[in-house]
C-alpha cells in the first residue's frame, strides 16, 4: 500500500466530499477519485458510500481512518527525528575530559550551555587521562574530549587548542614557602623540595612540561611521590609530603591545607586547554559541540586580548 493512497484517502475523510479533498491536496478531482477506488479495489472493501452532495466514511473506512492518521502521523514523527538527528538537535554525545579540566570554568559553562540549547541530545561525560581520552576518542568510543598539554599525533584525530592558563605552585600551608608577601616564586626556589606530580601516563604533556621547565630553571625535580591523578596530588600536598604545580584553576581546592603561590619568570608555565575529535565525518551533534566550543573559545581570547 503506497502512502500517498493513505493520504488521500484521509483527506478525503476529514473533507467529506472529493472535490474539496482534490483541492486540499493540490491535484485534480479525477486522478484522486480513480485513487480512491484503487485503494477501495486493493484492500476489497468500500470505504465510502457515494453521497448526493459527498461522501461519507463506511464502518470499514472509519476503522482505516483510525489506523491511517497513526500510520502517517508515525511516518512524519521519524521524518522529523531523523531531520532533527541530521541537524544534530537529537541524538548521543559522550564528552570526556581529564581531571583538571572541569575546574577550569570555561569547562562546565560549554557544558551547560550546549544542554540547554540542545535538550533532545543525551550527554554522557567520562573522565581519564589525555593520553588516553585522545586514544577512546581515535577508536570512535567517546566523540569529543577537553585535554591538557600536548596531543601526540593520532590518525583520524585533531586538537584545537582553546586557551591557557597560568600554572602555580601548591605547597602545603604549613611549608616554609607557603607565606611569600604576594612575591611570586620562581621554580628555583623548590629545586631542594620533594615534588609530588601524577603519572606521566595519565597525562605526558603537563608532566613534561613541568620537568621541562624544571630543568630550563637549572635543577632536576625530586620525585617524592606519584598520584594517578592530577587532583589527587594534592590530596598527597596538603598531608605534606612535598610540593606540586597545578593549574592556576585548581587553585580554589583544600585552600585551608594548601597555600598555591604564582610562579614568575623566567620559567613560567602554562596549561593549554584543548578539544580533540576526530577529524574524520562524525555525528551532527558532536559537529554541534565542537563549533560551540571553538566558537566561544575565540571570542573569550579576542576578549582578553581587547584588555
Amino acid at each position: 500500500m503506497d502512502l500517498r493512497h493513505l493520504r488521500y484517502f484521509v483527506a478525503v475523510a476529514e473533507e467529506g466530499h472529493v472535490t474539496r479533498a482534490a483541492e486540499r491536496l493540490g491535484i485534480q478531482q479525477p486522478p484522486l477519485s480513480q485513487q480512491i477506488k484503487a485503494l477501495e479495489a486493493e484492500l476489497e472493501v468500500q470505504l465510502f458510500r457515494r453521497k448526493p452532495r459527498g461522501v461519507e466514511l463506511t464502518e470499514a473506512g472509519e476503522g482505516l481512518l483510525v489506523d491511517a492518521r497513526r500510520i502517517l502521523g508515525d511516518v512524519e514523527g521519524a521524518l522529523t527525528r531523523v531531520r532533527r538527528t541530521a541537524r544534530g538537535e537529537l541524538g548521543r554525545l559522550t564528552v570526556g575530559f581529564t581531571p583538571s579540566a572541569p575546574f577550569h570554568p570555561f569547562v562546565p559553562r560549554i557544558l551547560r550551555d550546549f544542554r540547554a540549547a540542545n535538550p533532545g541530545v543525551s550527554m554522557t561525560l567520562q573522565e581519564g587521562g589525555s593520553s588516553e581520552l585522545v586514544a577512546d576518542v581515535g577508536a570512535d568510543r567517546i566523540d569529543v574530549a577537553f585535554v591538557r598539554g600536548s596531543v601526540a599525533a593520532s590518525e583520524g584525530v585533531v586538537a584545537y587548542a582553546l586557551l591557557e592558563e597560568p600554572m602555580v605552585a601548591a605547597l602545603p600551608a604549613t611549608h616554609r614557602l607557603a607565606s611569600g608577601g604576594g612575591h611570586r616564586l620562581v621554580l628555583a626556589d623548590l629545586a631542594a623540595e620533594p615534588f609530588v606530580l601524577y603519572r606521566r601516563s595519565s597525562g605526558p604533556g603537563l608532566y613534561d612540561a613541568i620537568v621541562g621547565a624544571c630543568h630550563a630553571a637549572g635543577f632536576a625535580p625530586r620525585m617524592a611521590q606519584e598520584a594517578p591523578r592530577i587532583t589527587a596530588t594534592l590530596n598527597l600536598i596538603a598531608a605534606g609530603l612535598g610540593v606540586t604545580v597545578v593549574p592556576q584553576s585548581l587553585s580554589g581546592q583544600q585552600a585551608e591545607d594548601i597555600v598555591y603561590r604564582p610562579l614568575a619568570a623566567p620559567v613560567a608555565l602554562v596549561a593549554p586547554l584543548k578539544l580533540a575529535c576526530r577529524n574524520l565525518e562524525h555525528a551532527a551533534a558532536a559537529r554541534n559541540f565542537v563549533a560551540l566550543v571553538r566558537g566561544e573559545a575565540s571570542k573569550l581570547g579576542k576578549a582578553r586580548k581587547g584588555r
